[in-house]
């Protein structure tokens, strides 16, 4: 039965109603009218039924497609939009790492232009727009979560305790370079000779090729050196035997 039937009936329906209008007493025009009601009520219910098995049959095949479609496999180095768990927005991301068991799957992602990665489950993360255009950010950039901030917090007051560190020492140094140069200073003007300041050696050797060498300004002489003899042994009594 198509829906063109039961347009048929209907008008059928309409031209019997009239007849009976002039006519109310005819038993053949009331009978008539009786069979076409019923034709009509079967033939909408038969209308009904296809309609819902119709829809029926397409959401079958609907959810038959959805099943075949395999998941998206994510891979390392896969660009990707992830949710960041500081804001839950999504930001484009690069894959680093996949684990997790094939029924769940967690990415080790790298938030572009932040450099801050994080762990997300396969729902937080999808594929980007066709027409994405990734513009790294300026003065509007994503707001840390307070466990990066305190550890960019920490890192920046280490650095600044190493820099003065640095600079302390830096400036004891000059402080004594600087009195060391004074007192040579000084010592030069009154005519005292400090060796290793104007230029010559604290350590001095004679023109003799045989000469030792001395030490200058050390106020001790030569130190002699023994003059090394032949070992002799002496015979033991029970050498004899």
């Amino acid at each position: 039965m198509e829906k063109a039937d039961l347009e048929t009936y209907q008008v059928q329906l309409s031209q019997v109603d009239l007849a009976i209008s002039s006519d109310p007493d005819n038993a053949e025009l009331v009978s008539l009218r009786s069979e076409l009601k019923e034709l009509i009520d079967l033939t909408k219910s038969a209308l009904a039924a296809q309609t819902e098995v119709a829809s029926s049959s397409k959401a079958e095949s609907s959810r038959k497609n959805t099943s075949s479609t395999p998941a998206h496999t994510w891979s390392a180095g896969d660009e990707c939009l992830a949710k960041y768990s500081g804001d839950n927005n999504w930001y484009p991301a690069r894959i680093t790492a996949v684990g997790g068991s094939v029924d769940n799957r967690v990415y080790n992602v790298v938030f572009k232009g932040y450099n801050t990665s994080e762990q997300v489950k396969s729902s937080e993360v999808k594929s980007m727009p066709a027409n994405h255009a990734f513009v790294a950010p300026a003065s509007n950039k994503r707001k840390l979560s307070k466990a990066e901030e305190e550890e960019r917090e920490k890192k920046k007051k280490k650095n600044e305790k190493k820099v003065e560190a640095k600079a302390a020492k830096a400036k004891e140094q000059t402080a004594k370079q600087a009195t060391w140069q004074k007192f040579a200073k000084k010592s030069e003007k009154k005519g005292v000779h400090i060796a290793g300041v104007a230029g010559t050696s604290i350590f001095k050797t004679p023109d003799n090729p045989l000469g030792r060498v001395g030490v200058t300004g050390s106020g001790k002489g030569m130190t002699e050196v023994a003059t090394q003899a032949k070992h002799k042994f002496a015979l033991n009594d029970d050498d004899n035997l």
